[in-house]
């Protein structure tokens, strides 16, 4: 059984930084992919960045240049989020990714609120 535990939101007003954190029971090399997806209210949930074994990272285009991934000790997975506006609002998950796709874990959410 795959574990992935959240842990780093909180609020924060425009502008600043959080760093999430999340823990696998697994290192990233029993996946295909790790990552960060978030869902706002109302909103259905969306990618964000993932990375794979060896560090490529892939980071959604409307945080690009604002947000980072990186792993650490393989299993633990960081999301850094900077110059942050009241839209980054959301639940964000942790994600991983069986390597043939066919199973994906997620964490237990985590609430990140930037207020204006």
């Amino acid at each position: 059984q795959v574990q992935l535990v959240e842990s780093g939101g909180g609020s924060v007003e425009a502008g600043g930084s959080l760093k999430l954190t999340c823990v696998a029971s697994r290192t990233i090399e029993n996946f295909a992919t790790m990552g960060w997806y978030r869902q706002a209210p109302g909103k259905q949930r969306e990618f964000v960045a993932s990375i794979i074994s060896g560090g490529r990272g892939l980071v959604d285009e409307d945080v690009r240049g604002r947000f980072a991934i990186s792993i650490e000790n393989g299993n633990t997975l960081y999301l850094q989020m900077d110059s942050l506006k009241p839209e980054d609002t959301a639940v964000y998950y942790c994600h991983a990714d069986s390597p043939l796709g066919t199973k994906n874990y997620w964490g237990q959410g985590t609430q990140v609120t930037v207020s204006a």
